[in-house]
């Protein structure tokens, strides 16, 4: 939209002054007609002529001049009238229109005032509108610089991320690889070492239980010999007491001191019970383990019973030697005797002193 352009002050006097101008010759030329439309006065006569006829119609021509001057004064007076109230009538129309005009050009010039500010408003928002529009497109533009520049900047990132990952894992990787070299290497020199050691160990275990059993062999042998000593010796004893006995009984015969024949009685008796004791502690070390817990200085008193064929039939503890593990071991050990054979030949005097009696044991008896 053009922009409504203002008049000029020539411009707004223009049109009043053509229309007053037109108004003064519109008055002009009506008084002009009616000046022109005047009646014309009859030509003067002979002065005969005259004469006579003053005399017959002086008072009806001057009455007639009269009234006619009087009528057409009247019509020109009213024309007069009637012209200056048309002038007055046009020229309050043309105040009136004038005051139109001027409302109109006001009202135009309001209007064109409005039409001027709604262009101007129009143009301003127009513009507005253009610079938001231009704002918005540069500020998109900017947006996407600054995207693009950060989707760069992100991949760029990425990429040194990636690479700097990816180095790491190169290097973890390679530094795992030496680990498990050197993993393997010293698992391969530990399970070396290990069978070495496996190997060492089942030889020097080998060469162990060979020593153990020559060791075995030799105390079994040792026992064994002691063991036939121990027997032979109470087979002796019995056999000695047997002997002694029966030289006792001949003495006793031919002897009248019945002090000497309970003397050697007690002699015969404590030898033979002294030989079974030793047996009995013979026979129970060869069935001992000795517990991790057993001290040489620790002894226990059992409470014994026999039968008359020498089978052991109760075992318990008298007296304890403060270890437990130490005195279930040494009643273990002579419950499994089981039974002494040697025992069956000894009379019932003889056997009375086994079938209840105490026996004390130490670590030492155990361990022959």
């Amino acid at each position: 939209m053009q922009p409504i352009r203002e008049p000029s002050a020539s411009e707004s006097y223009f049109w009043p002054s053509v229309w007053a101008v037109a108004l003064h010759i519109l008055i002009f030329g009506m008084l002009f007609v009616s000046f022109a439309m005047t009646p014309e006065l009859p030509e003067a006569k002979p002065v005969v002529q005259a004469t006579l006829y003053q005399l017959k119609s002086k008072s009806q021509a001057t009455t007639q001049t009269n009234q006619k001057i009087a009528g057409e004064a009247k019509r020109t007076a009213a024309r007069q009238t009637e012209v200056e109230q048309l002038e007055q009538k046009k020229i309050e129309q043309q105040k009136q229109e004038a005051v139109k005009a001027a409302e109109q050009k006001k009202a135009d010039e309001a209007q064109k005032a409005e039409e001027q500010k709604a262009a101007a408003a129009e143009e301003a928002k127009k513009a507005a509108e253009q610079k938001a529009a231009e704002q918005k497109a540069e500020e998109a533009r900017k947006a996407a610089d600054e995207a693009k520049k950060a989707a760069e900047a992100k991949k760029a990132e990425e990429k040194q991320q990636a690479d700097i990952a990816k180095k790491k894992a190169e290097e973890e990787a390679k530094k795992k690889a030496e680990e498990d070299a050197k993993k393997a290497a010293a698992e391969e020199a530990k399970k070396k070492a290990a069978d070495e050691a496996k190997k060492q160990a089942a030889e020097d275990a080998k060469k162990q239980a060979a020593e153990d059993a020559k060791k075995k062999a030799a105390e079994d042998a040792k026992k064994k010999a002691a063991a036939d000593a121990a027997a032979k010796k109470a087979q002796e004893a019995a056999r000695k007491a047997a002997e002694d006995k029966k030289a006792q009984a001949l003495a006793d015969l031919l002897s009248d001191k019945p002090e000497r024949q309970q003397a050697l009685a007690d002699e015969v008796g404590d030898q033979v019970a002294g030989s079974f004791d030793d047996l009995i502690r013979l026979r129970a070390s060869e069935g001992w383990s000795r517990p991790p817990s057993a001290r040489n200085n620790m002894s226990v008193q059992l409470q014994i019973k026999m039968l008359p064929d020498g089978t052991i039939s109760s075992v318990t503890v008298a007296k304890s030697s403060g270890d437990g593990p130490f005195d279930s071991s040494a009643v273990a050990a002579v419950r499994n005797i089981g039974r002494l054979t040697e025992m069956q030949g000894l009379k019932p005097a003889e056997f009375a002193p086994y079938r209840s009696f105490k026996m004390t044991f130490t670590p030492g008896d155990l361990a022959l």
